[in-house]
Protein backbone atom coordinates (compact mmCIF):
# COMPACT_ATOMS: atom_id res chain seq x y z
CA UNK A 1 0.00 0.00 0.00
CA UNK A 2 1.74 3.62 -0.90
CA UNK A 3 -0.02 7.20 -0.36
CA UNK A 4 2.57 8.75 -2.38
CA UNK A 5 1.04 11.37 -4.51
CA UNK A 6 -1.96 11.60 -2.94
CA UNK A 7 -2.30 7.90 -4.33
CA UNK A 8 -3.67 4.88 -2.62
CA UNK A 9 -2.61 1.39 -3.95
CA UNK A 10 -4.69 -1.62 -3.03
CA UNK A 11 -3.52 -4.98 -4.15
CA UNK A 12 -4.03 -4.24 -8.30
CA UNK A 13 -5.93 -1.49 -8.02
CA UNK A 14 -5.37 2.41 -7.84
CA UNK A 15 -7.55 4.42 -5.84
CA UNK A 16 -7.24 8.15 -6.64
CA UNK A 17 -7.65 10.51 -3.19
CA UNK A 18 -9.20 13.76 -3.44
CA UNK A 19 -7.57 15.87 -1.26
CA UNK A 20 -10.31 18.87 -2.45
CA UNK A 21 -13.68 18.02 -2.90
CA UNK A 22 -15.50 21.27 -1.44
CA UNK A 23 -12.75 23.49 -3.07
CA UNK A 24 -12.81 22.23 -6.52
CA UNK A 25 -14.70 25.44 -7.54
CA UNK A 26 -14.55 27.99 -10.62
CA UNK A 27 -14.31 31.51 -9.96
CA UNK A 28 -18.64 31.48 -11.29
CA UNK A 29 -18.72 28.81 -8.26
CA UNK A 30 -17.44 31.07 -6.08
CA UNK A 31 -19.22 34.40 -7.29
CA UNK A 32 -22.73 32.81 -7.35
CA UNK A 33 -22.27 30.87 -3.88
CA UNK A 34 -20.72 34.47 -2.22
CA UNK A 35 -24.18 36.56 -4.05
CA UNK A 36 -26.34 33.69 -1.94
CA UNK A 37 -25.05 34.04 1.36
CA UNK A 38 -24.47 38.00 0.98
CA UNK A 39 -28.37 38.11 -0.14
CA UNK A 40 -29.58 35.91 2.61
CA UNK A 41 -27.69 37.76 5.33
CA UNK A 42 -28.81 41.66 4.16
CA UNK A 43 -32.32 39.95 3.71
CA UNK A 44 -32.65 38.74 7.25
CA UNK A 45 -30.84 41.75 8.38
CA UNK A 46 -32.78 44.69 7.14
CA UNK A 47 -35.87 43.06 6.86
CA UNK A 48 -37.84 45.46 9.41
CA UNK A 49 -36.39 48.63 7.53
CA UNK A 50 -37.96 47.29 4.06
CA UNK A 51 -41.38 46.32 5.46
CA UNK A 52 -41.19 49.88 6.66
CA UNK A 53 -39.88 51.03 3.51
CA UNK A 54 -42.86 48.99 1.42
CA UNK A 55 -45.58 50.78 3.62
CA UNK A 56 -44.38 54.07 3.32
CA UNK A 57 -44.34 53.64 -0.66
CA UNK A 58 -47.79 52.06 -1.07
CA UNK A 59 -49.14 54.59 1.15
CA UNK A 60 -49.13 57.31 -0.60
CA UNK A 61 -51.24 54.89 -3.49
CA UNK A 62 -53.76 53.70 -1.33
CA UNK A 63 -54.49 57.48 -0.14
CA UNK A 64 -54.58 58.73 -3.70
CA UNK A 65 -57.26 55.29 -4.14
CA UNK A 66 -59.69 56.49 -1.63
CA UNK A 67 -59.42 59.88 -2.89
CA UNK A 68 -60.80 58.74 -6.39
CA UNK A 69 -63.62 57.13 -5.32
CA UNK A 70 -64.83 59.69 -2.78
CA UNK A 71 -63.49 63.00 -3.09
CA UNK A 72 -65.01 64.37 0.08
CA UNK A 73 -63.21 61.55 1.98
CA UNK A 74 -60.65 62.97 4.82
CA UNK A 75 -58.01 60.68 4.31
CA UNK A 76 -55.71 59.92 7.60
CA UNK A 77 -52.11 58.89 7.24
CA UNK A 78 -51.30 55.93 9.05
CA UNK A 79 -47.28 56.04 8.68
CA UNK A 80 -44.54 59.18 9.03
CA UNK A 81 -40.98 58.44 9.14
CA UNK A 82 -38.62 55.08 9.80
CA UNK A 83 -39.11 55.41 13.46
CA UNK A 84 -42.44 56.23 13.33
CA UNK A 85 -43.76 53.39 10.72
CA UNK A 86 -41.47 51.08 13.04
CA UNK A 87 -43.15 51.83 15.53
CA UNK A 88 -46.70 51.47 14.66
CA UNK A 89 -46.06 47.97 13.04
CA UNK A 90 -44.84 46.77 15.99
CA UNK A 91 -47.90 47.93 18.15
CA UNK A 92 -50.38 46.77 15.26
CA UNK A 93 -48.96 43.46 14.31
CA UNK A 94 -46.28 42.92 16.59
CA UNK A 95 -42.80 41.39 15.90
CA UNK A 96 -43.94 38.86 13.21
CA UNK A 97 -45.60 41.99 11.37
CA UNK A 98 -42.45 43.39 10.69
CA UNK A 99 -40.81 40.32 9.43
CA UNK A 100 -43.93 40.00 6.91
CA UNK A 101 -42.64 39.07 3.46
CA UNK A 102 -39.30 37.57 5.18
CA UNK A 103 -40.03 34.19 3.18
CA UNK A 104 -39.93 35.43 -0.02
CA UNK A 105 -36.77 38.08 0.44
CA UNK A 106 -34.85 34.52 1.30
CA UNK A 107 -36.52 32.82 -1.72
CA UNK A 108 -35.79 36.04 -3.37
CA UNK A 109 -31.95 37.33 -2.48
CA UNK A 110 -30.57 33.74 -3.19
CA UNK A 111 -31.17 33.76 -6.73
CA UNK A 112 -31.01 37.27 -6.97
CA UNK A 113 -28.00 37.81 -5.70
CA UNK A 114 -26.22 34.62 -7.22
CA UNK A 115 -27.61 35.09 -10.44
CA UNK A 116 -26.62 39.17 -10.21
CA UNK A 117 -22.63 38.36 -9.05
CA UNK A 118 -22.06 35.52 -11.35
CA UNK A 119 -22.95 37.42 -14.25
CA UNK A 120 -21.69 40.80 -13.56
CA UNK A 121 -18.29 39.32 -12.29
CA UNK A 122 -18.40 36.83 -15.53
CA UNK A 123 -18.84 39.61 -18.14
CA UNK A 124 -16.57 42.06 -16.52
CA UNK A 125 -13.64 39.06 -16.94
CA UNK A 126 -14.91 38.48 -20.41
CA UNK A 127 -14.98 42.17 -21.52
CA UNK A 128 -12.51 44.26 -19.57
CA UNK A 129 -9.47 43.60 -22.06
CA UNK A 130 -11.81 44.97 -25.06
CA UNK A 131 -12.57 47.98 -22.41
CA UNK A 132 -9.28 48.14 -20.88
CA UNK A 133 -9.37 52.14 -21.71
CA UNK A 134 -12.84 52.08 -20.33
CA UNK A 135 -13.12 50.46 -17.27
CA UNK A 136 -16.32 52.73 -16.10
CA UNK A 137 -18.03 51.39 -19.63
CA UNK A 138 -17.18 47.65 -18.95
CA UNK A 139 -18.38 47.84 -15.24
CA UNK A 140 -21.57 49.40 -16.54
CA UNK A 141 -22.46 46.87 -19.02
CA UNK A 142 -21.75 43.88 -16.83
CA UNK A 143 -23.92 45.77 -14.18
CA UNK A 144 -26.99 45.59 -16.72
CA UNK A 145 -26.18 41.98 -17.15
CA UNK A 146 -26.16 40.95 -13.90
CA UNK A 147 -28.93 43.17 -13.25
CA UNK A 148 -31.62 42.39 -16.74
CA UNK A 149 -30.98 38.76 -16.53
CA UNK A 150 -31.72 38.62 -12.14
CA UNK A 151 -34.72 40.77 -12.63
CA UNK A 152 -36.54 38.80 -15.11
CA UNK A 153 -36.50 35.47 -13.27
CA UNK A 154 -37.15 37.04 -9.63
CA UNK A 155 -39.81 39.77 -10.44
CA UNK A 156 -42.26 37.45 -9.26
CA UNK A 157 -41.12 37.01 -5.99
CA UNK A 158 -41.00 40.23 -5.49
CA UNK A 159 -44.32 41.10 -6.26
CA UNK A 160 -45.66 38.66 -3.77
CA UNK A 161 -42.98 40.05 -1.24
CA UNK A 162 -44.28 43.90 -2.34
CA UNK A 163 -47.98 42.29 -1.65
CA UNK A 164 -46.78 40.74 1.70
CA UNK A 165 -45.01 43.62 3.56
CA UNK A 166 -47.74 46.28 2.01
CA UNK A 167 -50.65 44.65 3.37
CA UNK A 168 -52.61 45.63 6.63
CA UNK A 169 -56.30 46.70 7.87
CA UNK A 170 -56.74 48.99 4.87
CA UNK A 171 -56.07 46.38 1.97
CA UNK A 172 -58.19 44.81 -0.04
CA UNK A 173 -55.83 41.63 0.14
CA UNK A 174 -55.41 39.34 3.33
CA UNK A 175 -52.81 36.64 2.30
CA UNK A 176 -52.42 34.01 5.47
CA UNK A 177 -48.72 32.78 4.10
CA UNK A 178 -46.56 33.15 1.34
CA UNK A 179 -48.03 29.95 -0.71
CA UNK A 180 -51.15 31.51 0.11
CA UNK A 181 -50.63 35.00 -1.75
CA UNK A 182 -49.03 32.80 -4.53
CA UNK A 183 -52.02 30.54 -5.10
CA UNK A 184 -54.66 33.20 -4.44
CA UNK A 185 -52.71 35.95 -6.80
CA UNK A 186 -52.74 33.45 -9.29
CA UNK A 187 -55.93 31.98 -9.15
CA UNK A 188 -58.05 35.54 -9.04
CA UNK A 189 -55.37 37.99 -11.64
CA UNK A 190 -53.63 35.33 -13.61
CA UNK A 191 -50.28 34.97 -14.13
CA UNK A 192 -49.43 38.15 -15.82
CA UNK A 193 -49.81 39.95 -12.13
CA UNK A 194 -46.39 38.55 -10.95
CA UNK A 195 -44.45 40.47 -13.90
CA UNK A 196 -46.77 43.67 -12.86
CA UNK A 197 -43.86 46.16 -12.06
CA UNK A 198 -41.47 44.59 -14.57
CA UNK A 199 -41.14 47.65 -16.83
CA UNK A 200 -40.07 50.25 -13.84
CA UNK A 201 -37.90 47.13 -12.38
CA UNK A 202 -36.40 47.27 -15.61
CA UNK A 203 -35.96 50.57 -15.62
CA UNK A 204 -34.31 50.42 -12.44
CA UNK A 205 -31.37 49.50 -13.98
CA UNK A 206 -29.78 52.62 -14.14
CA UNK A 207 -29.41 52.12 -10.54
CA UNK A 208 -27.03 49.50 -10.41
CA UNK A 209 -25.20 51.33 -13.36
CA UNK A 210 -24.18 53.96 -11.19
CA UNK A 211 -23.88 52.20 -7.86
CA UNK A 212 -21.49 49.37 -9.21
CA UNK A 213 -19.03 51.57 -11.19
CA UNK A 214 -18.95 54.02 -8.69
CA UNK A 215 -18.63 51.16 -5.67
CA UNK A 216 -15.31 49.70 -7.82
CA UNK A 217 -13.94 53.05 -8.05
CA UNK A 218 -14.46 54.24 -4.13
CA UNK A 219 -13.28 50.21 -3.17
CA UNK A 220 -9.88 51.63 -4.96
CA UNK A 221 -9.79 54.84 -3.25
CA UNK A 222 -10.49 53.00 -0.04
CA UNK A 223 -9.24 49.65 0.24
CA UNK A 224 -5.66 47.59 -0.82
CA UNK A 225 -6.78 47.12 -4.17
CA UNK A 226 -5.45 50.69 -4.95
CA UNK A 227 -2.48 48.42 -4.55
CA UNK A 228 -2.85 45.35 -5.07
CA UNK A 229 -5.65 44.92 -7.10
CA UNK A 230 -9.16 43.42 -7.10
CA UNK A 231 -9.27 42.32 -3.23
CA UNK A 232 -10.92 39.19 -3.75
CA UNK A 233 -8.38 38.09 -6.38
CA UNK A 234 -5.25 39.78 -3.85
CA UNK A 235 -4.02 36.13 -3.06
CA UNK A 236 -3.05 35.78 -6.90
CA UNK A 237 -0.69 38.44 -6.96
CA UNK A 238 1.08 37.59 -3.65
CA UNK A 239 4.05 35.62 -2.99
CA UNK A 240 2.71 31.88 -1.35
CA UNK A 241 5.14 32.55 1.74
CA UNK A 242 3.38 36.23 2.09
CA UNK A 243 -0.09 34.97 2.73
CA UNK A 244 -0.55 36.20 6.56
CA UNK A 245 -2.71 37.04 8.78
CA UNK A 246 -2.19 40.54 8.20
CA UNK A 247 -2.34 40.16 4.12
CA UNK A 248 -5.66 38.31 4.59
CA UNK A 249 -6.64 41.40 6.54
CA UNK A 250 -5.81 43.50 3.95
CA UNK A 251 -8.00 41.52 1.38
CA UNK A 252 -10.93 42.06 3.48
CA UNK A 253 -10.69 45.61 4.50
CA UNK A 254 -14.04 45.97 5.93
CA UNK A 255 -13.98 49.51 6.67
CA UNK A 256 -12.85 50.99 3.10
CA UNK A 257 -15.55 48.08 1.45
CA UNK A 258 -18.49 49.79 4.24
CA UNK A 259 -17.52 53.45 3.18
CA UNK A 260 -17.46 52.25 -0.72
CA UNK A 261 -20.92 50.67 -0.64
CA UNK A 262 -22.60 53.09 1.44
CA UNK A 263 -21.21 56.17 -0.81
CA UNK A 264 -22.21 54.61 -3.73
CA UNK A 265 -25.47 53.08 -2.79
CA UNK A 266 -26.60 57.03 -1.29
CA UNK A 267 -25.31 58.33 -4.83
CA UNK A 268 -27.31 55.98 -7.15
CA UNK A 269 -30.36 55.81 -4.57
CA UNK A 270 -30.96 59.64 -5.01
CA UNK A 271 -31.06 59.89 -8.20
CA UNK A 272 -32.68 56.60 -9.16
CA UNK A 273 -35.64 56.89 -6.26
CA UNK A 274 -38.34 57.50 -8.15
CA UNK A 275 -38.25 54.38 -10.11
CA UNK A 276 -38.97 52.38 -7.24
CA UNK A 277 -41.86 54.39 -6.25
CA UNK A 278 -43.90 53.76 -9.66
CA UNK A 279 -42.98 49.89 -9.27
CA UNK A 280 -44.28 49.45 -6.20
CA UNK A 281 -47.35 50.77 -7.31
CA UNK A 282 -47.77 49.05 -10.08
CA UNK A 283 -46.91 45.90 -7.99
CA UNK A 284 -49.65 46.68 -4.93
CA UNK A 285 -52.66 47.61 -6.89
CA UNK A 286 -55.20 44.75 -7.50
CA UNK A 287 -56.02 43.55 -11.00
CA UNK A 288 -59.48 42.16 -9.54
CA UNK A 289 -62.14 42.46 -7.06
CA UNK A 290 -63.80 40.23 -5.89
CA UNK A 291 -62.83 37.53 -8.31
CA UNK A 292 -63.98 39.47 -11.33
CA UNK A 293 -61.20 41.28 -13.34
CA UNK A 294 -61.49 45.05 -12.98
CA UNK A 295 -61.88 47.74 -16.12
CA UNK A 296 -60.58 50.83 -14.48
CA UNK A 297 -56.99 49.86 -12.97
CA UNK A 298 -55.47 52.85 -12.15
CA UNK A 299 -52.15 52.61 -13.23
CA UNK A 300 -50.74 51.35 -16.64
CA UNK A 301 -47.30 51.58 -18.04
CA UNK A 302 -44.05 53.48 -16.43
CA UNK A 303 -44.83 56.73 -18.23
CA UNK A 304 -49.03 56.95 -17.09
CA UNK A 305 -48.37 56.11 -13.61
CA UNK A 306 -45.30 58.89 -13.17
CA UNK A 307 -48.09 61.19 -14.74
CA UNK A 308 -50.77 60.01 -12.26
CA UNK A 309 -49.13 60.37 -9.73
CA UNK A 310 -47.62 63.76 -10.25
CA UNK A 311 -50.90 64.95 -11.28
CA UNK A 312 -52.34 63.41 -7.92
CA UNK A 313 -49.80 63.95 -5.42
CA UNK A 314 -47.37 66.51 -6.53
CA UNK A 315 -43.28 65.59 -7.61
CA UNK A 316 -42.60 64.97 -3.16
CA UNK A 317 -44.31 61.62 -4.14
CA UNK A 318 -41.91 60.45 -6.18
CA UNK A 319 -39.28 60.70 -2.96
CA UNK A 320 -42.20 59.40 -0.46
CA UNK A 321 -40.17 57.27 1.97
CA UNK A 322 -36.56 58.53 0.41
CA UNK A 323 -35.32 58.60 4.25
CA UNK A 324 -36.49 55.51 5.46
CA UNK A 325 -34.91 53.71 2.10
CA UNK A 326 -31.74 55.17 2.71
CA UNK A 327 -31.92 53.96 6.02
CA UNK A 328 -32.52 50.73 4.86
CA UNK A 329 -30.35 50.18 1.58
CA UNK A 330 -27.47 51.85 3.11
CA UNK A 331 -26.92 48.67 5.42
CA UNK A 332 -28.67 46.00 2.83
CA UNK A 333 -25.46 47.49 0.82
CA UNK A 334 -22.66 47.43 3.18
CA UNK A 335 -23.89 43.87 4.24
CA UNK A 336 -24.56 42.52 0.40
CA UNK A 337 -20.88 43.52 -0.40
CA UNK A 338 -19.26 43.52 2.82
CA UNK A 339 -20.30 39.65 2.92
CA UNK A 340 -19.89 39.17 -1.05
CA UNK A 341 -16.15 40.42 -0.69
CA UNK A 342 -15.30 38.53 2.60
CA UNK A 343 -16.70 35.03 1.60
CA UNK A 344 -15.38 35.11 -2.35
CA UNK A 345 -12.26 36.49 -0.31
CA UNK A 346 -11.90 33.17 1.76
CA UNK A 347 -13.06 30.70 -0.65
CA UNK A 348 -10.41 32.02 -3.82
CA UNK A 349 -7.42 32.02 -0.64
CA UNK A 350 -8.79 28.82 0.80
CA UNK A 351 -8.97 27.27 -3.07
CA UNK A 352 -5.47 28.55 -4.41
CA UNK A 353 -3.39 27.53 -0.84
CA UNK A 354 -5.02 23.64 -1.93
CA UNK A 355 -3.66 24.44 -5.43
CA UNK A 356 -0.01 25.43 -4.12
CA UNK A 357 -0.40 22.49 -1.33
CA UNK A 358 -0.74 19.76 -4.41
Amino acid sequence: MSDEDGIIEVNTHRVVWHERPLLNLTDDHINAISGAIAGVTSGVAVCPLDVAKTRLQAQGGFSALQRSRDPTVRVVTKYSGLLGTVSTIFKDEGVRGLYRGLTPIIIGYIPTWTIYFMLYEKTKRNITPYLSNYPTLAHIASAITGGATSTLVTNPIWVVKTRLMSQNQSTSWHYKSTWDAVSTMYRTEGISVFYSGLGPALLGLCHVAIQFPLYEKFKQLFTAEKVYGPITELAEHMPADSITDDAKAVAADSMGILLASSLSKVIASSITYPHEVIRTRNQIQNYTAGGVPQRNIKYHGIVHTAKTIFVEEGWRAFYAGLGTNMFRAVPSSAVTLLTYEIVSGYLRRARDKVDRQT
